[in-house]
């Protein structure tokens, strides 16, 4: 397991599973932002802002980067800057840019999405893709571009495979199609699978990502691409209200993030292992410690069990263990680097206690 120094908990008293939204930034992180260096971005005059883009770019083996403040934004800027109006999208029925942003592709792109049901593993079925894909027709929209996720959250967390990715764009290329990837935790997924995260953002004309879920930064989601492209996402940056000033004051704790916290996501992974493996030992709690990849733990009720999920979160909350429910019989908890393993312990113990 790759170690740091033991995180402080900013709450001792909960154990906040909610997400890895909730992680505050490190001590490194509020030096950094401190001392930061900064400048006008919108002028492209804030060196720190200038050296997280150049470093993004970088490790995901594209030309460009643009920060933005949110994953939401980072995914809007990269629709925009890619659809005209009118276009479809080829998105999964269960993704965070079809589910959870308010229907951005419509509102802001003025495009048509396509849901295709993903498989349990978050990838979406090769050959629906391409069944989806209209063929030229006065009657109909153009096909524009195909998006997935990865992690996948709502499919708990999955990575999706170098291997997959590469196929997906090469299916996109030879439609003539654009090929977005929502990587909100991607490096998540080059932990868990063990790759260089290049490799899965290869395929992609443009690929996401966030600073402040897993990688501790308090705000900050970039988006990289051709230079091209990512010109076209900056002046899109600027129509949805995202131009920032002195922006490298955030910028610095993304520096922070993606030069010292990648390595140590294999220890929540770790944890959601663990927490996953307790779960599974307590009566009326369905889960698969398998299916756990990353740092996402869903979990199931029985239909005996003696609550739902809404009554058994409350339950827990009252405990100070806090998580969400994902629907009526179905419960989320993520872990971050602020939980430790001896808390894990203690939620699992919790949890058990509870359900008594």
């Amino acid at each position: 397991m790759y170690t740091l120094p033991e995180p402080q908990q900013p709450s001792a008293d909960v154990i906040d599973l909610r997400s890895d939204t909730v992680s505050h930034p490190t001590p490194a992180m509020r030096r950094a932002m401190a001392e930061a260096e900064v400048g006008d971005d919108v002028f492209g005059d804030d060196p720190t802002v200038n050296k997280l883009e150049s470093l993004a770019a970088q490790r995901l083996g594209k030309e460009s980067a643009v920060f933005v403040p949110s994953g939401s934004m980072a995914n809007a800027v990269a629709a925009v800057a890619q659809l005209r109006r009118g276009d479809e999208v080829i998105v999964g029925a269960r993704t965070h840019m079809y589910l959870n942003e308010q229907a951005a592709l419509a509102v802001l792109s003025q495009a048509q999405a396509v849901p295709i049901m993903e498989n349990p593993d978050g990838t979406l079925p090769l050959d629906l893709i391409e069944e989806s894909i209209r063929v030229p027709d006065p009657h109909h929209p153009i096909t524009r571009m195909v998006c997935i996720e990865n992690t996948h959250n709502a499919c708990g967390g999955q990575p999706l495979t170098a291997g997959y990715t590469n196929q997906v764009g090469a299916l996109a290329k030879k439609h003539g199609l654009r090929f977005h990837i929502d990587g909100a935790r991607l490096f998540n997924a080059a932990v868990a699978l063990n790759v260089n995260v290049a490799d899965l953002a290869r395929a992609a004309d443009t690929v996401s990502f966030c600073l402040s879920k897993g990688l501790c930064a308090p705000i900050g989601s970039l988006v990289c691409g051709d230079k091209e492209t990512i010109a076209s996402a900056r002046r899109a940056r600027k129509l949805l209200g995202g131009g920032m000033r002195q922006a490298g004051i955030i910028a610095a704790a993304g520096i922070v993030a993606l030069t010292t916290m990648i390595e140590r996501l294999e220890n929540d992974h770790d944890d959601a292992q663990r927490l996953a493996q307790g779960l599974s030992t307590i009566k009326g709690i369905v889960i698969d410690p398998k299916t756990v990849r990353t740092n996402m733990v869903y979990f199931d009720l029985a239909p005996d069990a003696k609550y739902n999920a809404p009554e058994l979160t409350a339950k827990l909350k009252d405990k100070s263990v806090w998580m969400l429910p994902a629907s009526a019989r179905r419960i989320r908890a993520v872990l971050h680097y602020w939980i430790s393993p001896v808390q894990v312990d203690r939620a699992i113990e919790i949890v058990k206690e509870v359900m008594k």
